[in-house]
């Protein structure tokens, strides 16, 4: 506690360091990336710091401008920004959110990226789409092995380089993906979008993209991964740059910018492309299973920066509740109160300990974490991103009408929580999804489970759990279907009790187990399988 201010408003929560007072972030780099944990200190007290606060604040406060025209009338399709963007933008790229795993690649390299991104969301969100599209897009491009030759200097870098030119003339880049169009969404085999051949080049095959996309993210990337048709029966994925190899603006056409309910310092778009320049990526029909290999490496970032948003919001309500006085003594000390923040540190550092052990899975080939990373990867998306929703809420109910203004910190976390939710698959489609990696390789879902059973051994709670999930796979599959998220829930739930027992206090475990899975749990948060002492978590979620 800073002690009671004389008016009793709590003072801003700055100047920390979000690493060295997240105890279970910082354990779990410390278990995969100990070389990290140095650097990590340095962001962790840059992402808190006051100024880093207020270049956040500026980012959303002054939102992307289009400008389609130039004063002469020639067509540019420039996206302005306030340089509080950029300054979050450079701090991304230098933190290794955009490449770290392909820069460094070396033991514990992914759980080391986590957390950088796990905390860069907690402070700015806008500036982490371009920033993981970019990465998500390396494994990609090195399809094209001639392309990743000319590019791979730019996407490695760890220069932010804002300008707008050609791709020859820039000293780093970033990549984003255009896929949805109006009539399909989600659904990416109606795209109707065409690429038709025009030759071949030093990167490849060469093709004119006519069409559109109806989420374009973000416009102003060097370039985007673009799902169009050629003939045959799938579609085929091409890298699109905003620059034409011969110097040319690329005639991508920005239409307008999405007026989102968060993410507002990022720009999204609709844009048509009159016969803009592209050279495929992987095998031509193949450009949804080519795309969907970079979709696999946002969901684990969706995961990761969810876990950021609920543990933001866990610490906003505890500095809240410890400063803010009321019925004659601190909010923290109240009973009741008690009761909601230990039921919300559980929630934070089950989040954190599923999008980090996610994480760490990533890069490795052991048949074991393949299989977690092929049924998890839905899973912990489809679940953080749900559960920051809600949880955001309720940290904005702790502060009670000073929650309620744009002014204070929560408002802004309370908007941005639902994009991950919906970007990269809405909750349903993540469920779908947990289904279809079982129907394609099954003995990945008995691999999981067996794993679980090793570490739940000895908890009859659990037990009972893995039989559950183990009968509702001998289900038919349109039932199976009708239940998809019952089933990823309790496969979840049961994923981060056994992660609890692993690697959280044994009063925590048990907190955890006894109250994910009692029947009175989940309609609102506060319930904690009545500890004696919830102050023991309160305690423990805040170094």
């Amino acid at each position: 506690m800073i002690g009671r201010h004389p008016d009793n408003q709590v003072p801003e929560l700055k100047d920390f360091n979000l690493y060295t007072s997240d105890p279970v972030l910082r354990a779990a780099v410390r278990r995969d990336a100990a070389w990290r944990d140095g650097e990590l200190v340095r962001q962790g007290a840059e992402y808190g710091s006051e100024a880093t606060l207020r270049a956040a604040e500026d980012a959303n406060l002054y939102p992307p401008e289009l400008h389609t025209h130039s004063a002469t009338g020639q067509r540019i399709d420039v996206v302005k920004f306030h340089p509080a963007w950029h300054t979050m933008m450079a701090m991304a790229r230098r933190n290794g959110n955009a490449n770290l795993p392909y820069a460094e690649p070396r033991a514990g390299v992914w759980s080391g990226y986590g957390a950088s991104m796990f905390m860069h969301s907690q402070t700015e969100s806008g500036s982490g789409c371009p920033t993981t599209m970019t990465k998500a897009c390396i494994p990609v491009i090195q399809l094209n092995p001639a392309l990743y030759a000319e590019l791979a200097p730019r996407l490695l870098s760890r220069e932010h380089d804002p300008r707008d030119l050609p791709l020859a003339h820039k000293h780093s880049i970033t990549v984003g993906m255009g896929m949805t169009e109006k009539q399909g969404g989600s659904d990416v085999r109606t795209n109707t979008t065409q690429a038709q051949r025009h030759g071949s080049g030093p990167w490849g095959d060469e093709f004119l993209l006519t069409g559109h996309k109806w989420f374009f993210s973000a416009p102003m990337c060097d370039g985007h991964l673009v799902l169009a048709r050629t003939g045959e029966p799938g579609p085929s994925c091409f890298f699109v740059p905003r620059w034409q190899p011969d110097g040319r603006k690329n005639p991508i056409h920005i239409q307008r910018l999405k007026n989102k309910v968060g993410n507002r310092s990022n720009s999204s778009s609709e844009v048509e492309f009159k016969e803009a320049w592209g050279v495929r990526v992987g095998a031509e029909g193949r450009g949804i299973r080519t795309i969907i290999d970079m979709a696999n490496y946002t969901r684990l970032d969706c995961a990761l920066s969810s876990a950021g948003y609920i543990r933001q919001g866990l610490i906003q309500a505890l500095h809240y509740t410890r400063n803010r006085f009321a019925f004659g003594r601190y909010l923290v000390e109240q009973p009741l109160m008690k009761t909601l923040l230990a039921d919300m540190a559980l929630e934070s550092e089950a989040a954190t300990l599923l999008a980090m052990d996610l994480a760490a899975r990533f890069g490795s080939d052991d048949p074991a974490d393949l299989a977690w990373r092929r049924l998890m990867t839905p899973a912990a998306k489809f679940w953080n991103c749900k559960r920051a929703v809600a949880f955001c809420g309720e940290a904005m109910e702790v502060f009670g009408g000073n929650g309620y203004v744009e002014d204070g910190a929560v408002g802004r976390l309370f908007r941005e929580a639902p994009v991950n939710s919906i970007w990269e698959g809405s909750g349903n489609v993540m469920c779908l999804d947990v289904l279809r990696a079982i129907a394609h390789a099954p003995d990945d879902a008995h691999r999981v489970l067996d794993g679980l059973q090793q570490t739940a051994s000895q908890e009859p709670v659990l037990q009972q759990q893995l039989r559950r999930l183990r009968d509702e796979l001998m289900q038919a599959p349109d039932a199976l279907e009708a239940q998809a998220r019952r089933f990823t829930q309790r496969l979840v739930l049961t994923a981060q009790a056994c992660l609890m027992l692993q690697h959280a206090s044994a009063t925590a475990a048990g907190a955890f187990i006894g109250s994910r899975f009692d029947p009175d749990w989940g309609p609102v948060a506060g319930i904690c399988a009545g500890l004696d002492r919830p102050e023991g978590l309160i305690e423990a979620a805040w170094a």
